[in-house]
């Protein structure tokens, strides 16, 4: 009884290291595991931000080409405008000569 019982000992002895191992190993493994997801999680959460960060980029960008094509134009009507201005000076002032003019002859009788 005494060699079965040595024997016993030495067996649940093993057998828990074994357990602990087992488990020591399920854990380590777990916590791989649950470091990689982490790690997958960031760098989803990573590319998503970048990908919105590129396109505020984008729509910041276009605002501001937008605003330079803007002021472009703006100076150039501002250098090509005195011409219009002319022109349109010239036209009124026929105008004004036009409305002075009488539309009938002098001493012409109105028609009854």
């Amino acid at each position: 009884m005494k060699v079965s019982h040595q024997l016993r000992q030495k067996f649940v002895q093993k057998f828990s290291e074994k357990k602990a191992r087992k488990w020591m190993w399920a854990a380590l493994a777990a916590f791989l595991a649950l470091q990689i997801y982490f790690v997958q999680e960031m760098l989803a959460a990573l590319i998503l931000f970048t990908g919105v960060f590129v396109i505020v980029a984008l729509v910041a960008f276009v605002m501001y080409l937008v605003d330079q094509a803007g002021q472009w134009s703006i100076r150039w009507a501002g250098e090509h405008v005195q011409p219009a201005i002319q022109l349109l000076h010239r036209g009124w002032t026929f105008a004004e000569e036009l409305s002075k003019k009488p539309f009938r002859r002098p001493r012409s009788e109105t028609a009854q």
